[in-house]
């Protein structure tokens, strides 16, 4: 059970619910547990609704499915059972299988920084950081960077609070064994 219920439609006061219509519009997206659950802070809703314009840079940066895998392995590496999952989701409706992707060098350089800087709360050793330096320009590697943070910030919100995975991610769950 979550530690701070998200709000019900019924709770929501109007400048939330005019953020909640916004937010929907310009993304396409739904309002999840965790977006429910930011809106009883709407500056805190309004800084973590910035991760969407930092997925679309890395989009751009490393194409959709590389991003998709990142995300991944950065939600993976934090331990966060509702990021984790819905990047699984996105990963399996693609085709593919999270746990084990097809990947080329350059694509496991990008995910292994990435969950190192998960892993490592951004200490990251040389031999990590060096080949994706090699790979992007300056700018990008501050996007990849910042997209970690944010996607890391994420994570946290989650787990502190144990937002409850939403419905529609419940079948994308991973089967653990040691459940």
């Amino acid at each position: 059970m979550a530690r701070i219920a998200p709000l019900s439609e019924t709770e929501l006061p109007p400048s939330v619910q005019v953020a909640f219509e916004r937010h929907i519009k310009e993304y396409n997206a739904r309002i999840t547990n965790m977006k429910a659950t930011l809106g009883h802070a709407l500056p805190a809703f309004d800084a973590y609704m910035q991760w969407y314009p930092l997925f679309r840079e890395v989009e751009r940066i490393l194409g959709k499915r590389l991003a998709c895998l990142y995300a991944f392995a950065i939600s993976t590496a934090s331990d966060c059972p509702l990021c984790s999952t819905y990047f699984r989701k996105l990963i399996i409706e693609s085709g593919e299988n999270p746990e084990q992707p097809a990947l080329t060098n350059v694509q496991k350089y990008v995910l292994e920084f990435g969950a190192s800087i998960a892993k490592h709360q951004g200490h990251i050793a040389d031999h990590i950081y060096n080949p994706v330096s090699h790979l992007y320009n300056k700018s990008d590697i501050i996007i990849l960077i910042a997209f970690a943070g944010q996607m890391i910030a994420t994570n946290v919100l989650n787990n502190v609070l144990e937002t409850e995975v939403d419905d529609y991610l419940v079948e994308y769950l991973p089967n653990l064994k040691y459940c």
